[in-house]
């Protein structure tokens, strides 16, 4: 009948701030929330300490490279706007990031991006890392980031659609940042180019993907 409100009530109570019918309408679609938001957790782990603040050491050490140190500037601040992303997610979905920050980063999904020579942050490195050695870690790290995405993308299509938008936005860009530093290492180790169809972003961390503009610069 054209009356009917199907949509109306259903399995939360009316009035229940308990539960979220965003959550319940997940169950239904057989998606195991809890491990989803623990996924997600681990992945945030990842972006702000394995990416972001690694990232801030080894963009210091490509010093004398400036284009090289742009293009991991760039890589560095959208990693930061991936963080900033999904966070709100995380919560929405009834989880929490831990409450130590040590904790927090023990979470993270992907091995810290550590500068060469240094015994995995242990101390200052023995002898200035080349740029070869900084970029390979950069590589890896970012097709740590595109597993790690994909995996969220798999488990959300076509059952979560707000969970899969955010991680697909975030897998664009780290799919661009593998690109990137490929042609580079590829360059500057190999002597080979490898072209990934860079071009300059409009300004620092653009993150034309996954930008989440209340969190960046007062929302410009």
């Amino acid at each position: 009948m054209a009356n009917d409100k199907p949509h109306a009530t259903g399995t939360v109570a009316y009035g229940d701030v308990d539960r979220k019918v965003g959550i319940e309408v997940l169950r239904q679609q057989g998606i195991n929330v809890e491990e989803l938001v623990e996924k997600l957790i681990d992945n945030a782990a990842a972006e702000f300490a394995s990416t972001y603040y690694y990232y801030s050491i080894l963009r210091m050490y490509l010093a004398g490279h400036e284009d090289y140190k742009e293009i991991c500037e760039d890589a560095r601040l959208e990693d930061r706007q991936h963080y900033e992303l999904i966070l709100p997610r995380i919560y929405e979905l009834g989880g929490s990031l831990p409450y130590s920050l040590h904790e927090f980063a023990d979470r993270a999904g992907c091995p810290a991006a550590y500068l060469p020579g240094t015994d995995n942050g242990a101390h200052p490195p023995a002898e200035e890392p080349t740029a070869a050695d900084i970029l390979t870690v950069l590589l890896e790290s970012e097709r740590c980031a595109i597993r790690s995405w994909l995996e969220i993308c798999q488990i959300t299509a076509g059952k979560d659609p707000r969970t899969y938008d955010l991680a697909s936005r975030i897998l664009n860009e780290e799919i661009e940042h593998e690109a990137w530093f490929i042609e580079l290492l590829a360059m500057e180790r190999d002597g080979k180019v490898r072209p990934s169809g860079h071009f300059r972003r409009g300004f620092p961390g653009e993150a034309p993907y996954s930008r989440n503009r209340p969190f960046s610069h007062g929302g410009l």
